[in-house]
Formats: C-alpha cells, sequence, structure tokens
C-alpha cells in the first residue's frame, strides 16, 4: 500500500463548488519523507495541499506545501483540513496550535494569530499603484490602495512581486459594497503561486489593519480573485477568528505502489 492512497479535494471561503480556493487534504498514520510530500503537492499543483496526521489526544498535526515548498501557515487548507474532519479539529502546525470549530450555520473558524503589519517604504516598482500606505507582516508585504477598483482591475507582473522578497504581496483597498469592509487581492509567485484565490493567512494581516483603522473587531472581506470568496474575521487581543464554509468537491485515490 502506499503511504497515501487517498485526497479529498475540498473548495475553501466557498458555498459552491469551483469557487473559493481548492485544497488538497491528505489524512495519513504518519507523515512519510519530506520529499514525498513535495512530489504529491508537485503533482495536486493546488496552491496548497495539506498533510493531517492523529495523535493520541484527539488533535493533529498539519503541514501544507505549495507545488514547490512548505509553508508555515496556510489559512484555506487548514480550513479544508477542518472540513475534512467534520469541522471540528485542533491542529499543531509550525505557526503554533491552530483551533477549528464550526458555527450553527455550518461556518468553520479558525483560531489564527494576528499579524499586524508594520509601516515600511514601498519599493519603487510599486510607485505605479500608487500607493496610500505600506506596511510588512511576518511574512507579507501589505499594499493599500484607495480605490477598490484598482485592486479588482491589476494585472499581476511576476518579476516586480517577487522583488517583494515576502511570502505574498497583499492588496487591498477599502470596499465598495455595503455587505463587505475591504477587498483585497494576494500574489505569492516565491512560493510557485502567482495569485491565491482565497488566502486566509493574509486576513490575519488585513484583520490587523482594517481593523485597526476602521475601528471595527468585527469585519467581513472579499477577496477579488477571478474565483473569489469572502473571509469573516473577529479581532480579539492579540488572535483573529478567520471564517468561511467549504464544499467537498471530489476524492482522489493515488494509484501508486
Amino acid at each position: 500500500m502506499p503511504l497515501i492512497s487517498e485526497l479529498l479535494l475540498i473548495d475553501a471561503f466557498a458555498t459552491r463548488p469551483f469557487t473559493g480556493n481548492p485544497a488538497a487534504v491528505a489524512i495519513c498514520d504518519h507523515f512519510p519523507e519530506d520529499s514525498y510530500l513535495q512530489a504529491i503537492a508537485a503533482e495536486m499543483n493546488l496552491s496548497e495541499t495539506a498533510f493531517v496526521v492523529p495523535r493520541s489526544d484527539g488533535s493533529y498535526d498539519l503541514r501544507w506545501f505549495t507545488p514547490t515548498t512548505e509553508v508555515a501557515l496556510c489559512g484555506h487548507a487548514t480550513l479544508a483540513s477542518a472540513h475534512a474532519l467534520g469541522g471540528e479539529a485542533v491542529f499543531h502546525t509550525a505557526s503554533g496550535t491552530l483551533a477549528c470549530s464550526r458555527a450553527n450555520n455550518g461556518e468553520i473558524t479558525m483560531d489564527f494569530p494576528l499579524d499586524p503589519p508594520t509601516a515600511i517604504e514601498l519599493p519603487h516598482e510599486y510607485a505605479h499603484l500608487s500607493p496610500v500606505w505600506s506596511g510588512i507582516g511576518v511574512s507579507d508585504l501589505l499594499i493599500v490602495l484607495d480605490d477598490p477598483e484598482s485592486v479588482r482591475s491589476y494585472t499581476p507582473d511576476p518579476a516586480i512581486l517577487g522583488r517583494a522578497g515576502t511570502r505574498c504581496v497583499i492588496i487591498t483597498a477599502p470596499s465598495d459594497r455595503p455587505a463587505t469592509d475591504c477587498v483585497s487581492r494576494v500574489f505569492a509567485p516565491n512560493v510557485g503561486v502567482l495569485e491565491d484565490s482565497v488566502t486566509g493567512s493574509a486576513h490575519c494581516t488585513l484583520a490587523a489593519y482594517w481593523g485597526q483603522r476602521l475601528g471595527k473587531d468585527q469585519l467581513y472581506g472579499e477577496q477579488a480573485s477571478p474565483r473569489g470568496g469572502f473571509v469573516s474575521m473577529s479581532v480579539k487581543d492579540d488572535r483573529v477568528a478567520l471564517g468561511g464554509h467549504c464544499v467537498t468537491v471530489g476524492r482522489l485515490e493515488l494509484m501508486i505502489e
């Protein structure tokens, strides 16, 4: 039998198939060699593939791989992993313990660390965007614009985005829609993903910035990628609860020995 025989294909931050952000989730007895995990993630060719290993106390170890590298934090693949386990789970990860719970409306919320950005001077390559503020969190560059349409219409240049030297470049603006507080797009060419569809971990930074700017601890964000999706954010102290729905769209059996 292969070390990993089956993966679930799950659309995260989605209420219907083929929207939100797709992730593959494998639940296995133990972690195989890193090269094997990376090979599977490359074969899946999704922004993230998650690998889950149960612990004896009922919690789980969780790791995430893009097609090219392992990452320290991923929101949508955590949401997908919790969905695969029924919506309730405690994960031990490179970014600490992440607890997930399911609300009565079916939304899964994830307890993540808040990631407030620190103001920086933006590299000259981004001057054409006319940013009103820029900052950097633990892993991501945040660029704030005035006009949400400028976010939606932005054409990514992987060479420019890659020069940021960060995991992701987040471009955001205040929302022009009454049900949402902010609009964003997220680009990550340095980890093999030009544009991510819906990025839970980026909302750790977005929640900190927009929560302070708007004076709110309950926010709702639109990620305006071609697939699109929405993330609820509830800030409390140095944590943020990120929420969304998931849809299982397939089950993949690996035929390797």
